[in-house]
């Protein structure tokens, strides 16, 4: 069955008649590359292979084939489908909402906007149905719907890099799919244009509370360190060299310690992808149930049968990384007022942190 959301692709042909006066003899991959737009040369390369290319009407699947003057070639390229959002009916626990903004308590598990593995469910999704919307569709030829008939900003929503099938209609700031807590969504160009404003100056407050493994020897600090793709993994990130990665700091402070675990609040002054969850682990305190950054399994102290039968009751309990944005801070970008935010740690969290209190097994 087809995905409303995202339809079948179409083969669409595309034809490239070599000149007459061609004497260059190159290879069709690196011939088809120059004159097709946003196509890699592996891109071409593949499609080759996969018979996606004749010339003179016969398919060829050898990249180095040498070009002649007067070939007909002949392409045909997957076309993208038209990327689209169905509004459905997802409940929302809504934190404020004006005619310009609105803040949403996000539950863990949910992901913020539509892409790639995320075709439905997502808080988007559900903002547009809270909202009373139709679908948005981005075409080829109106990639920018406009803001009235969505109730959305439409600003910086559509596809940013070739291959991106993520759409952001409203979206100003993101959380990752398992981190709870508040997130703003901008209902017109102009809120999100301000708001942006306030994220890029770092004006914006944003704390967060986090259950951490071990307890620090101090009670605060702050951790700045450039952050980029891992290059060993390159679905995570890392902390690398200042000149290889952007700036990024998060501030800490101890809230309260167990045997072997902490909790911690963060304050953030940037907002980099996983900044937080990868700080944490960069200074040896990794956030409990955070697979991606060491933060599952016994990861402080002795590991023994009790033990693993400890955190592997806790973290079926609240199963993803324990973290929740706590509090969200902003000057309303259309009245000028001061807006300052709260949600408690939801239910999962709690539930780990009552563990911890009555104490770890040693």
């Amino acid at each position: 069955m087809t995905d409303p959301n995202y339809p079948e692709r179409v083969d669409t042909e595309v034809q490239l008649l070599v000149p007459e006066g061609y004497t260059e003899d190159g290879r069709l991959d690196m011939y088809v590359t120059r004159f097709l737009m946003n196509v890699s040369r592996s891109k071409a390369a593949k499609g080759i292979k996969e018979g996606r290319v004749t010339v003179n009407g016969k398919v060829v699947t050898k990249v180095s084939y040498p070009v002649q003057a007067g070939d007909d070639i002949v392409c045909t390229l997957l076309k993208p489908p038209p990327l689209e959002i169905v509004p459905e009916d997802i409940p929302l626990e809504i934190a404020y909402e004006d005619e310009f903004l609105l803040v949403v308590n996000k539950p863990a598990g949910m992901v913020v906007h539509p892409a790639f593995g995320h075709r439905t469910g997502t808080l988007v999704h559900a903002v547009l149905y809270h909202l009373g919307t139709g679908r948005v569709s981005f075409e080829d030829e109106d990639p920018d719907p406009e803001t009235e008939e969505t109730g959305l900003s439409m600003m910086n929503s559509g596809p940013q890099f070739e291959g991106d099938t993520a759409l952001r209609p409203g979206v100003v700031h993101r959380l990752d799919k398992d981190t709870s807590g508040l997130l703003v969504i901008a209902k017109s160009e102009v809120a999100h244009a301000g708001l942006a404003k306030q994220f890029e100056k770092r004006t914006i407050r944003r704390q967060y509370q986090a259950l951490v493994w071990g307890i620090p020897s101090e009670e605060e600090g702050r951790i700045e360190g450039a952050m980029a793709r891992d290059p060993r993994d390159r679905k995570r990130m890392a902390v690398v060299r200042d000149d290889r990665g952007k700036f990024a700091a998060t501030n800490w402070k101890l809230e309260e310690s167990f045997v072997f675990s902490s909790r911690f609040s963060f304050r953030l002054e940037t907002g980099r992808t996983h900044q937080i969850r990868v700080h944490a682990r960069h200074i040896g305190h990794p956030v409990m149930g955070d697979a991606t950054y060491g933060g599952l399994g016994v990861v402080r102290g002795a590991d023994t049968g009790n033990r693993r039968a400890y955190y592997r009751n806790l973290f079926k309990a609240m199963p993803r990384q324990a973290l929740h944005a706590e509090t969200l801070g902003f000057t309303h970008p259309m009245t000028g007022e001061e807006l300052d935010l709260h949600t408690p740690i939801p239910s999962d969290m709690q539930t780990a942190l009552d563990r911890l209190r009555k104490g770890e097994p040693a």
